[in-house]
C-alpha cells in the first residue's frame, strides 16, 4: 500500500468528523425548536391518547428526524475511521465499536423513518389502529422505547474504543474523558430516573440519553478531526 492509500481513510475520517459535529449541532437546535406537545412536560395544546389527531404537526414536528437519521450514518461511518486509524493491538475495541454503532444505527433509522413513512400516511387514510403505540407523542410508546436503546448502544460504542485513545495526554485525554463521563453519566441517569419514575418515566430518560449522546458526538467530532489533521501532516 503506497504512502496516498494510506492516507486516504485519516483524510476521510477528517472530513467526516467536521460533518458530523455540523449536522450534530443543526440537528440538536432544530429538536429543541420542535418539542413534543404531548407528556408530562407539555403544557397548553397537548395530543393524548390515542392521539389520532395529530396530522396537523406533520411535518413541522418531523424535521428533525431526517437529520438525526443521516447523523447515525455518520456515526457509523466515523467509527470506521477511527478503526482504520487505530493501532493493530486496539483494533478490537474498533471492531466491536463498529458492530455495536451499526446496530444502533439500524434501530434508529427504522425507528424515524417509520414515523416520516407509515404515521401520516395512515392518519390521512384514516388507518388509525395501532398508531398510539408506535407515534412519537405516546411518552411510554415504543418509539421512545426504541430511541433510548439506540442511543444507548451509541453511547456504549463510544466506551467501547476508549482504549484506542489510551497512553496519549492532551486532546486524546479530552476524547477519552468525553466517551468515559458520558457513559457514566448515562448509566446513572438511568438508574436514578428508573427507581424515581419507574414505569411512570416517560420520555425523561429518552431527552437525558440524546443529549448527552450528542453532546458526546459533537465534541468528540470536534477532537477527532484535529487528531485526523494531525496525522495527516505526520504522513505527508
Amino acid at each position: 500500500m503506497n504512502e496516498n492509500s494510506e492516507l486516504i481513510p485519516i483524510k476521510f475520517g477528517y472530513y467526516i468528523s467536521l460533518i458530523t459535529s455540523i449536522v450534530t449541532i443543526v440537528t440538536f437546535g432544530i429538536a429543541f425548536m420542535t418539542p413534543p406537545l404531548s407528556g408530562p412536560g407539555c403544557v397548553g395544546d397537548c395530543f393524548k391518547y390515542p392521539y389520532s389527531d395529530i396530522i396537523s404537526r406533520f411535518p413541522r414536528d418531523y424535521y428533525w428526524m431526517y437529520p438525526t437519521m443521516v447523523i447515525s450514518l455518520l456515526f457509523v461511518i466515523l467509527m470506521i475511521c477511527i478503526h482504520y486509524y487505530s493501532d493493530q493491538k486496539h483494533k478490537i475495541f474498533s471492531h466491536i465499536g463498529i458492530a455495536i454503532a451499526t446496530i444502533s444505527a439500524t434501530i434508529l433509522i427504522l425507528n424515524y423513518y417509520s414515523q416520516i413513512s407509515v404515521i401520516q400516511p395512515s392518519l390521512l387514510n384514516n388507518e388509525t389502529e395501532g398508531i398510539a403505540l408506535i407515534t412519537q407523542y405516546n411518552p411510554h410508546g415504543l418509539f421512545i422505547a426504541m430511541e433510548e436503546v439506540g442511543f444507548l448502544l451509541m453511547n456504549l460504542a463510544f466506551f467501547v474504543i476508549i482504549p484506542v485513545f489510551s497512553n496519549k495526554g492532551g486532546i486524546y485525554k479530552a476524547i477519552r474523558l468525553t466517551y468515559l463521563i458520558g457513559f457514566i453519566l448515562s448509566i446513572l441517569s438511568l438508574i436514578i430516573v428508573s427507581i424515581k419514575l419507574g414505569t411512570k418515566r416517560e420520555y425523561f430518560f429518552e431527552i437525558i440519553i440524546i443529549s448527552i449522546v450528542w453532546f458526546q458526538l459533537i465534541i468528540s467530532s470536534i477532537l477527532l478531526s484535529i487528531v485526523f489533521k494531525r496525522r495527516m501532516k505526520e504522513e505527508i
